[in-house]
Parts: structure tokens; C-alpha cells; sequence
């Protein structure tokens, strides 16, 4: 755990260790000059850069990546890695090579906000129904969506995945008609909401009275320079042949993947950018508005901008309006990452060492890579703080409030795209090892957590802060500080995941069994003449069964398939998983006559006891099946 006391800290810069001769000249004279903090050196830069890109694209397999750092209104340091097109040999060029920038692109469009907002075009706390051509529900009277409230991801809209990246359709059209549903007041808390952003590049377009896309390259790009940007797609002619290629893997022989299209959705992650020219926008984001002499929002405009807006917890960093706050080893930093299914990115501010760093990389498994474990040895690096061990916990605290499941408020609630959750949440539990101190678990691995304070607690051995809100006498949220926009919210027991799971592989386990038993029986009657044939009641109760049985086991299968092309759903082509959500349907309506025959079987002594006994442990099975997919929306075609 990396925690720095006051007096740890006064030792680090030299002060309280002096002689007392030496304090009596002053404290001016006495204390030795600091190190300016960050990078200073240009050799020195490289060679960290150098090793840190070399070591995590080897071992990460990634094809290509691109970063600039800007300092001091300058581009400090550039440089491309690897291969922008591994079949021509086309290496990465950080002044001309683009590289998809995913929700980077965001900050584009809050800044195009803002400058509407400094031109009284825009009113951050008005309702933006104002600002559109079809209404959002009022769904909580009297608590409308407000530019802010999309600017800090607290509208209350559910995240939609599905679709995500259509490559055509017109915006306006296509925001109306798959306009997510409002499941929290706004200002509540935060959920990251792709749909939010772009909303808000709708409404730049209505209130400029141009697209967003022009709008950005006349009022952005253009003033910045940025001649290597666009947000159009697909990209101008002049620009096509500097794209990257992305990649799903890379290695020996990468697969190579086509340039990725997400029309109407388009100003929440559109931008394909240079790292160079991406230097460009840090430096004026970081001189409030200001590059090379021309501006594109006003200082005041900027500091706003830059501004906390809304934290879950005050101790924790907050949302600014787009940017989002992080608190890094004692760094401060404003910034945003970016995704796509190919390219993963980050950009970072830091505005007290007027300071920006970007990075970039074009292959699936950069993402391992860019949101974490770069920025993080880059700020251990340049902003060294002395290691601390962990603290030994308090052996007699009450860890049970915190104790349980948890999953992002980033998720459906409404829609089938909700069971993307069903193996994704988070466990909270006391550390074995040490007293008083917490495991969080998820599908990423373990983080181990020491108290920090009142419901706070320290990553051990990593940057983070968690922080839990109390419901009462247990935690109902925890908000973690790497990510100011979600909170984990409490899964109640019946929709946990070990019930789920257990649920769902009793039910397929017995599905099994009954589609099994069928030819057993069968084969046994062909080698042993005293068994009689099934008449009857017992007759259409095997038969029910068997029905049931067959769509349950069917259902999995497409669903596995289904959800093994992730990508196929978010470019909205859900064939497979309409097929999944019928076979569904249509298992829970065979649930139905499965539960009659089941009470029947008894009543009338159907068959023999051992066969009832598996026919109503089957039935069973099932109810718990159909309990799981109705607990996540999948009956019914609700996409």
C-alpha cells in the first residue's frame, strides 16, 4: 500500500531534519531546491518510454501503439511503435498514423458543449428537451436531464450496448427510437452513458444548425491544427490511407480487422486522431482554451470545464464536465479513455505540471495495457512516493456491513442485454490473511484493501481508494476512485451470482438427464423384455419433459454462441440472440404443462416411483431455470 503521511512527506522534501543552525538562517535558505516533478529530460523520457512500450506490447502481443507527451505548451515527446499495417510493413508514424481514439472522442464534443454554453447557445441546469426535436419520459416529475447532469454520466439512463456501432441511420431517428430507460432521478449517481454523449453531439448540431461532425472540425480541429484528426466516417479521402489497422489479436500472423463504424453514435467515440495531433488539444485543454495564440473557449470557460462537478464520496476524485478526475499516487489529473473493439486508449492531464500524455494502441489486447497498468508506472516514475507497508487492519472491526455481491450501475435494466452481467460481479470479503482488511474480487482478479478510514479503504500495493455508502446498517454502493463515473451498486441475494449459476447448471444438468434417459430407456426395453412402455399420463408427461428439456439445453447454446460475438451485438446484429431469447420463451412456456403433468404423474401414480421422482426433480430444475432467466429479462424479446 503506497500511503504517504504528513510527516513522511516533510521528511521527502528535507524540512524537520535540519540542524538547528542551519533553520535559524531561514527556511528559504535551508530547505534544498525540488526536483521539478515529472519528466524533465527528453533522453531520459525515451529510454523509460522506450522500455515500459517495448515490455508491455511483448508481452501483451500487441501490434502497434503510438504516444505523445506535451509539456509547458510544447510537444515534449512522440513516437510510434510497431506496425500501423503488419501485411504492408507500414510502420507507426506518431505525426501521421491515426489511431481510433473511442471515447476520447468525448471530450471533443463536451468541449464543443461549452463553447455553446460560453456563447449562451446552451444552459448547463436547463432541461434538454429544450434543445430537441423529440421528448425524453418524465419519468421522474419535477427532476428533468440537464446538459450538466449528461456532462457528469448522472442522467439515470440504463447503458445499451446493443447497436452501439451501426454503421448508418440518422441520429436524431435513431436516439429517439433506442433512447434507454430512466431507472434513477439524475444527480443520484453516476453510470457511465455512451448515449448521453451522444445526445449531447445531437444537440451541438441542432443549436449550431450544423452537424456535429463539421462542427467539430470548424471549431476544434481547425483552430487547433489538428490537420491529422477527423470525426467523420468513413474518414476523408486525404486521411484514409494514414488510419491504422486494427487488430482482434496480434502475435506471429495478427487478424486484421476492418475500420469499425458507430454512425449514429458518434460524438460518445467516433475520432480517429494522431498522437501528435492529439498533442495539440492536450495543450490547450491544459492552458484553458488556449494553443499557439488562438482559442477556442475563453479561460473562464475552461477552468469551468475543469472544474468538480459531482462525487459520489468527497473524498474520492470527482466528474468535472467530461473530463473525469483521478488521484494517482498523490497525483492529481483530469482526463478520459477510449475503446473500441480494436483500439484502447487514455489521455491524462496533469494541469499543476502542465503536463499531458497520450497513448494509443491498435490491437484487442491493448486494453490489458492502457487504462491501468501504463498510466500507473508512468506516475510511479515521474512522481515517485516512498512505499509504505501495509497496516495490520483492525482484528475487531466489523467487516459484514461490506460483505457481499456487487455489480456496476453500468448495466441494463430492462433489456436482455442485462444478463452481459450474469458472470461479471464483484465480491466483497474480509481478507483471510489479515484482520480487518477486504478482498474485492471480480473477473479481473483479486485487489486486497486496507482501512483508510470511516467506510474508506487503501488498494494495498496500487493507487485506488474504495469508499462504501452505508443503507442503514450495510453498505448499499461502493465507489472506487480510478472510476469517478460508476458506483457498485448491492445485488440482492436472489439475483446473485452462485445462485444464478447454480440454478442455471442444476436445470441444464437435469435437462441432460431427462434428454438422456429417453434412448436409456429405450435400449433397456430392447435388451430386457419386463419393462413396460410408458402409457398414458406418463406417456405425455415424457414427452412435456423432453419438450422442455430439449429447449432449455437449445437455449444455452445459442446464448453461448450468441454472446461468444460480442461484436455482432454491438453493431445491433442480434440474430443469434433473438434465436436464444425464443428458444427461452419457449422453455418457460413449456414450464407450464412440465409443472401440471408433474402434480398429475402423482395424483395417478403415472409410472414407477423412481421415474416420478426424476420427473419432478426435472420440473424442478426447470422452474429454477426459468427463475434465472426472467430474474435477467430473458423472456420475451425485450432488446
Amino acid at each position: 500500500m503506497r500511503r504517504l503521511t504528513a510527516a513522511a512527506a516533510l521528511l521527502v522534501i528535507g524540512i524537520g531534519v535540519a540542524p538547528a543552525a542551519v533553520l535559524a538562517q531561514g527556511a528559504e535558505e535551508a530547505a534544498p531546491a525540488r526536483a521539478r516533478p515529472g519528466p524533465t529530460d527528453t533522453v531520459e523520457l525515451a529510454a523509460f518510454l522506450d522500455g515500459l512500450m517495448s515490455a508491455e506490447m511483448k508481452e501483451h502481443h500487441v501490434v502497434g501503439a503510438t504516444v505523445a507527451v506535451v509539456r509547458d505548451g510544447k510537444l515534449m515527446y512522440s513516437k510510434g511503435y510497431g506496425w500501423a499495417d503488419f501485411e504492408k510493413r507500414v510502420p507507426v508514424d506518431p505525426a501521421t498514423t491515426l489511431f481510433r481514439i473511442g471515447s476520447i472522442t468525448k471530450l471533443f464534443t463536451w468541449t464543443a458543449v461549452m463553447q455553446l454554453v460560453e456563447q449562451g447557445k446552451i444552459d448547463l441546469d436547463a432541461d434538454v428537451d429544450q434543445y430537441l426535436d423529440f421528448r425524453i419520459p418524465d419519468t421522474y416529475p419535477g427532476k428533468p436531464i440537464t446538459m450538466r447532469s449528461l456532462m457528469t454520466h448522472t442522467p439515470g439512463f440504463e447503458d445499451r450496448g446493443f447497436g452501439l456501432f451501426s454503421s448508418s441511420g440518422d441520429r436524431g431517428a435513431y436516439l429517439a427510437e433506442n433512447m434507454p430507460a430512466r431507472v434513477r432521478p439524475p444527480g443520484t449517481y453516476a453510470a457511465y452513458s455512451n448515449y448521453g454523449a451522444a445526445l449531447a453531439g445531437y444537440i451541438v448540431g441542432r443549436v449550431s444548425g450544423q452537424s456535429w461532425e463539421s462542427y467539430v472540425r470548424r471549431h476544434i480541429l481547425e483552430p487547433l491544427g489538428m490537420e491529422q484528426a477527423a470525426m467523420e466516417q468513413p474518414l476523408p479521402d486525404d486521411l484514409a490511407d494514414d488510419m491504422s489497422v486494427g487488430y482482434a489479436k496480434g502475435g506471429g500472423s495478427p487478424d486484421a480487422k476492418s475500420f469499425e463504424m458507430l454512425v449514429p453514435m458518434a460524438p460518445a467515440g467516433s475520432g480517429s486522431v494522431s498522437a501528435e495531433a492529439m498533442g495539440h488539444f492536450m495543450i490547450a485543454q491544459l492552458q484553458n482554451g488556449e494553443y499557439e495564440g488562438r482559442r477556442i473557449m475563453a479561460d473562464s470557460t475552461a477552468r469551468l470545464m475543469h472544474s468538480p462537478q459531482f462525487a459520489h464520496d468527497p473524498r474520492l476524485p470527482a466528474m468535472d464536465l467530461g473530463f473525469y478526475e483521478q488521484d494517482m499516487h498523490g497525483v492529481h489529473m483530469i482526463g478520459h479513455g477510449g475503446d473500441t473493439g480494436w483500439f484502447h486508449s487514455n489521455l491524462a492531464l496533469v494541469p499543476a505540471d502542465s503536463l499531458g500524455i497520450f497513448v494509443s494502441f491498435n490491437t484487442a489486447s491493448g486494453g490489458e495495457i492502457s487504462f491501468g497498468p501504463f498510466l500507473d508506472r508512468f506516475v510511479e516514475h515521474y512522481w515517485p512516493v516512498p512505499a509504505t507497508a501495509p497496516g495490520d487492519g483492525d482484528a475487531s472491526a466489523d467487516l459484514s456491513p461490506y460483505v457481499g455481491e456487487y455489480e456496476f450501475d453500468r448495466m441494463s435494466y430492462t433489456t436482455a442485454e442485462k444478463a452481459m452481467g450474469l458472470f461479471s460481479k464483484i465480491t466483497v470479503a474480509p481478507d483471510p490473511d489479515v484482520p480487518g482488511d477486504l478482498v474485492i474480487s471480480s473477473a479481473l482478479g483479486k485487489d486486497y484493501f486496507a482501512p483508510a478510514g470511516k467506510h474508506l479503504y487503501d488498494q494495498v500495493e496500487g493507487p485506488w481508494k474504495v469508499a462504501f455508502q452505508m443503507d442503514g446498517d450495510r453498505a448499499g454502493h461502493f465507489f472506487i476512485s480510478g472510476v469517478p463515473f460508476m458506483a457498485a451498486e448491492r445485488v440482492p441475494w436472489y439475483r446473485g451470482d452462485t445462485l444464478s449459476q447454480v440454478l442455471l447448471g442444476i436445470g441444464a444438468l437435469l435437462f441432460l438427464t431427462a434428454l438422456l434417459a429417453a434412448p436409456a430407456r429405450w435400449l433397456l426395453r430392447k435388451r430386457f423384455s419386463g419393462i413396460e412402455p410408458l402409457t398414458g399420463k406418463a406417456k405425455a408427461a415424457r414427452r412435456v419433459q423432453l419438450l422442455a428439456a430439449a429447449l432449455g439445453v437449445a437455449s444455452l447454446v445459442v446464448f453461448g454462441m450468441a454472446f461468444g460475438d460480442v461484436q455482432n451485438l454491438l453493431k445491433g446484429e442480434g440474430g443469434l440472440f433473438r434465436a436464444a431469447l425464443t428458444l427461452t420463451t419457449l422453455t418457460a412456456v413449456a414450464t407450464i404443462p412440465l409443472l401440471w403433468y408433474a402434480i398429475e404423474v402423482w395424483r395417478h401414480r403415472a409410472g414407477d416411483f423412481w421415474a416420478r421422482i426424476h420427473y419432478t426433480a426435472v420440473t424442478l430444475g426447470a422452474l429454477g431455470f426459468v427463475w434465472v432467466l426472467y430474474q435477467f429479462n430473458l423472456l420475451g424479446w425485450r432488446l
